[in-house]
């Protein structure tokens, strides 16, 4: 296979992008064309948003060509689309032959977390495990897959604190991991909460997948429902907005766990949940934090 490869402006990139892919291209990436000089431009945002700037001053598009395609008139095609009539010098190059779903699959090894649990893509065999857990999980469309700061911290409380019989509610649950790794740990009814019905799509299969029951829904599921341990890996500013109904949710003498914060936001989103539970830092990985505090009688 072949690359078709040239430089455009920040204000074609995406424009050509699209276009290219709608003249049949299979496949687009948007590059710095400075990366590696002391031009390099980073693209900041916060974790899990998009950044405000979408592209670099000097990009460079790679597109992968079907075969027997001409590159030139697909280029051509892609910019008469767009509007544009000086057509971007541009150069080919080879994709060497490689089977692709075995190459991205060795990306992903077993992660371990404290040694209580492991999460084990299906491709790979389960190790030996004494008293640990196993989690069947594959990378996919919803967030939490284990590899991430926030759940490893997550998951590394649930195997230290979570006692047998617990009700648990993993609210924006993704994939599932926190409530499936709930169950596979001890815990009594489990409900999983999230936003978005394709996450709750694949926290189902997800539990069914690794022979566990959980209730899974969007937020308007079981609206009176309380839970001994509140876990919530999301992001700082949702987490705030959603710190009165995270707090109602918990029990007294219960325990709320958020994750999702870098270190510098973790003192003002404990301020949030201030009025209901007190939230210090449990432990910090790689700039994140896991916040835990427990609900009181005399907090609610």
């Amino acid at each position: 296979m072949r690359e078709l490869v040239f430089d455009c402006p920040e204000q074609l990139a995406e424009a050509l992008s699209d276009a290219l892919l709608d003249a049949g291209i299979l496949s687009v990436s948007v590059e710095d064309a400075d990366f590696g000089t002391e031009a390099e431009q980073p693209l900041f945002g916060e974790p899990g948003l998009e950044p405000t700037t979408q592209a670099w001053s000097r990009n460079r598009v790679v597109a992968l060509l079907p075969d027997g395609e001409d590159p030139a008139l697909m280029l051509e095609s892609a910019c008469a689309a767009t509007g544009i009539t000086d057509v971007p010098e541009w150069s080919l190059r080879d994709v060497p032959d490689a089977d692709w779903v075995r190459l991205t699959q060795s990306q992903f090894d077993p992660i371990s977390i404290d040694d209580r649990i492991w999460i084990v893509p299906s491709w790979h065999e389960v190790p030996e495990l004494g008293d640990a857990i196993s989690i069947r999980l594959d990378p996919g469309l919803a967030f939490g897959t284990g590899s991430h700061p926030t759940t490893h911290l997550c998951l590394s409380w649930l195997a230290r604190h979570l006692q047998a019989g617990q009700r648990v509610l993993d609210y924006g649950c993704g994939s599932g991991i926190l409530a499936i790794a709930a169950r596979k740990l001890g815990a009594g009814d489990t409900v999983g909460i999230d936003i978005d019905p394709q996450a709750v799509q694949s926290a189902q299969d997800n539990a069914s997948a690794n022979d566990v029951v959980i209730e899974v829904g969007l937020p308007d599921m079981l609206p009176g429902w309380h839970a001994d341990v509140v876990v919530a890996n999301i992001l700082s500013n949702p987490l705030k907005v959603l710190a009165p109904m995270l707090c109602e949710r918990v029990v007294d003498g219960g325990h709320l766990v958020l994750s999702g914060v870098l270190e510098r936001q973790a003192d003002e989103v404990a301020a949030f949940y201030a009025p209901w539970i007190q939230l210090s830092v449990w432990r910090s990985l790689d700039g994140w934090v896991c916040l835990h505090g427990q609900r009181t009688t005399q907090a609610s």
